[in-house]
């Protein structure tokens, strides 16, 4: 999808809740917060903050509620299926069910499967896509370094997958990488080959915009906590056939249509409709603030992409001056990528790095395996460090990162470090907790 770009970086963007953060250090000082974890967890939006204070004095049970509160969260909660519905481009037809996030949904999906399903996937995928298969014919492919190949890969394992149900699974932005993937090449041969597709999109849609009736994906899942929600929602999103016949995810209220008792057995009607997997009361909070980050993003892709390209040439530009930097990749150096960057330093602890990076230079980076085991060992031989960007990164963070860096690689630590229950941290740590801790 063709989007106009803005020259100026920074210019017209959300603003997230706690931009101005800051965090203490060390030294006894206080310095803003640079989040370069957003590939974690993206800081909830202001106007999504506003939307949730906005409803939570009228926030009432959804569904069959004949209290006018009730009428009203109801009338929030199916107006977020379609708010999430337009942000993904998803089909009229489609079903958009609320989960607790993309593990959630993608475990929804692999239980709504019908029998002797063919699933294939890439063995470099999250946790949250590549385990929730199982099966004799489930087909982990192990991923090659071209993205042409991976295409061909998927291709002949299709060609030789049982005859029936089949379903390909594939991430749209690597976790570990931030490499994007080639999903209209997949679906293309998924198609030829009789496949519904599957598109992990928990990285992808805080960076870019979706049209699943454009690529022709079948099913996408999404986590709030990624499109600057708050933790606890997300969505499945795709064909409606497959949702229906199905088992509920869950039983209990909420997903039946009628329950009754014959003669001591109970008899029930499951519901139809995305309810059917929805049993329980439902988190309206939730989707309205998952719903209000869509709606906001919408309307700001082309001041976003210009933000995110500029940071990240910075920061892969100046993590290439850091001795014994090495960039991970599964496609190369020059294959398209959003604001997600895996690296390893040389011989250095990556778990130390990102400890001193915190408590010296209010600096946060994630390190380890980042849910994905399997690429990160393939790509590190181990741990790793990943910085990631968004909406709430400036330049002064990517340049304080990376000058911090560089220091700690270069002179080491300015003070001393212990392993505390397979973490490191300060030997005294004198940073005061917020006071909701103390």
């Amino acid at each position: 999808m063709a989007v106009a770009v803005s020259p100026v970086v920074g210019a017209g963007l959300p603003r997230t809740v706690g931009a101005s953060l800051r965090v203490p250090v060390l030294t006894g000082e206080r310095v803003e917060y640079a989040n370069l974890d957003h590939a974690a967890g993206a800081p909830c939006l202001e106007q999504v903050r506003d939307a949730v204070d906005e409803l939570l004095p009228w926030c009432a049970s959804v569904h069959r509620g004949a209290g006018f509160a009730s009428q009203v969260s109801t009338r929030v909660y199916e107006q977020a299926r379609e708010a999430v519905r337009r942000f993904l481009g998803a089909r009229d037809s489609d079903s958009v069910v609320f989960t607790r996030n993309t593990t959630d949904a993608l475990n929804l999906l692999a239980r709504a499967l019908p029998r002797r399903t063919a699933v294939v996937l890439f063995d470099t995928e999250h946790h949250a896509a590549l385990l929730p298969w199982r099966g004799p014919h489930v087909r982990r492919l192990r991923t090659p370094g071209d993205p042409a190949a991976a295409v061909l890969e998927l291709d002949r394992a299709l060609r030789e997958a049982p005859v029936g149900p089949r379903l390909v699974v594939v991430t749209g932005a690597s976790n570990v990488t931030g490499e994007v993937w080639p999903v209209a090449e997949v679906v293309r041969v998924a198609r030829r080959r009789g496949a519904r597709v599957v598109l992990d999109a928990a990285q992808l849609a805080p960076h870019r915009p979706i049209d699943l009736r454009a690529l022709d994906v079948d099913y996408a899942v999404v986590s709030g906590h990624k499109l600057y929600a708050p933790f606890g929602a997300g969505a499945l999103v795709g064909r409606s056939d497959w949702l229906r016949a199905a088992e509920p995810y869950l039983v209990g209220g909420g997903a039946t249509a009628r329950v009754t008792d014959r003669g001591g057995r109970l008899g029930v009607s499951w519901s139809n409709g995305p309810e059917r997997h929805e049993a329980g009361t439902p988190n309206v909070v939730g989707a309205h603030a998952l719903a209000t980050a869509c709606d906001v993003l919408a309307r700001h892709w082309a001041q976003t992409l210009e933000h995110e390209r500029v940071l990240l040439a910075r920061l892969r530009d100046g993590l290439r001056s850091v001795p014994g930097v090495a960039e991970l990749s599964l496609f190369g150096a020059g294959h398209d990528r959003v604001g997600v960057v895996g690296f390893t330093v040389g011989a250095q602890d990556v778990g130390y790095l990102a400890a001193a990076l915190s408590a010296e230079h209010g600096i946060g980076v994630r390190d380890g395996a980042f849910c994905a085991h399997v690429a990160v060992q393939r790509l590190a031989g181990g741990p790793a460090l990943r910085a990631s960007i968004g909406l709430g990164t400036t330049e002064e963070h990517v340049d304080r990162f990376v000058e911090a860096l560089r220091r700690l690689v270069t002179e080491g630590s300015r003070f001393e470090y212990e392993l505390r229950e397979g973490r490191w941290a300060p030997v005294d740590d004198v940073r005061p907790l917020p006071p909701f801790l103390r």
